[in-house]
């Protein structure tokens, strides 16, 4: 992406954040949706919107089609806002990125609770890394720093 359609994506981003907020009025909108990010096209035609909106699924559908409703008239509105003769067309999406990012951070969040349940509930327990000896093996250190494993079966 150059330079002038990154600026422009984040412009474009702010103002249709303000227009959310402060000009639409439709029902549909109770999900409180936000801006995510803006990829403008190369020939600055189309602006591809992506937003997350807290809610069911059905409640992201309408709010969704809420904002494609709206889109042309938040482009007419950024045309009077920006600085170019015509804004580009408005492509509303759910940021199904963040939704991973979110299932992943919930899937680590829940395998950390499982490893503490199995090792006793103290994060870990042994304090050497997560490593753990065989039995019948012991750990040391030599004076020049190296581990050694002694085994005492």
């Amino acid at each position: 992406m150059s330079r002038r359609t990154e600026m422009l994506g984040s412009t474009i981003q702010r103002e249709l954040g303000e227009m959310i907020l402060r000009d639409l009025n439709d029902p549909r909108l109770s999900g409180f949706p936000s801006i995510t990010r803006v990829k403008v096209s190369p020939d600055l035609s189309i602006a591809d919107v992506y937003v997350t909106i807290m809610g069911t699924p059905g409640h992201q559908e309408a709010a969704l089609n809420a904002l494609k409703h709206s889109a042309g008239v938040m482009r007419t509105k950024l045309t009077k806002v920006l600085s170019i003769r015509q804004a580009p067309f408005l492509k509303f999406h759910l940021d199904e990125g963040l939704k991973k990012e979110l299932a992943l951070l919930d899937a680590i969040r829940k395998a950390n609770e499982e490893d503490r349940q199995r090792t006793g509930g103290d994060g870990g327990g042994d304090g050497g890394g997560g490593e753990s000896e065989a039995p019948g093996e012991a750990e040391s250190t030599t004076d020049d720093g190296t581990r050694t494993t002694d085994d005492h079966s």
